[in-house]
């Protein structure tokens, strides 16, 4: 079992940044591929990035490439996700989610390839 805790969350004006954090404990973190997630008002849950369990291998969402980067901290058990040059169309709720990945394989898309998720925390980016 991995819980997941997200943090970081806030309301930002369009152009500016944010960290997320997402915690980990249960498993010994270096197991599990991670991914982040986001959910709007009325819209389905969609990718955002994911994270190879080495840390070495990183995928992005189209709408976010080039401003969003993620990261992990093996020895801290905890993921990233540092939003810049944030836009309106970025507010949601972001979910960090762990899966089952070889070392080195990148998480893909899907949520269903995930295990385990946070709670959530919500993003609102103003214009």
């Amino acid at each position: 079992q991995v819980q997941l805790v997200e943090s970081g969350g806030g309301l930002v004006q369009a152009g500016g940044s944010l960290r997320l954090s997402c915690a980990a404990s249960g498993r010994t973190f270096s197991t599990v591929g991670m991914g982040w997630f986001r959910q709007a008002p009325g819209k389905e849950r969609e990718f955002v990035a994911a994270i190879s369990r080495s840390g070495g291998g990183t995928y992005y969402a189209d709408t976010v490439k080039g401003r969003f980067i993620i990261s992990r901290d093996n020895a801290k058990n905890t993921a990233f996700l540092q939003m810049n040059s944030l836009r309106p169309e970025d507010t949601a709720v972001y979910y960090c989610a762990a899966g089952s990945f070889s070392y080195y394989s990148i998480p893909g898309g899907t949520p269903s390839t995930y295990n385990y998720w946070g709670q959530g925390t919500q993003v609102t980016v103003s214009s």
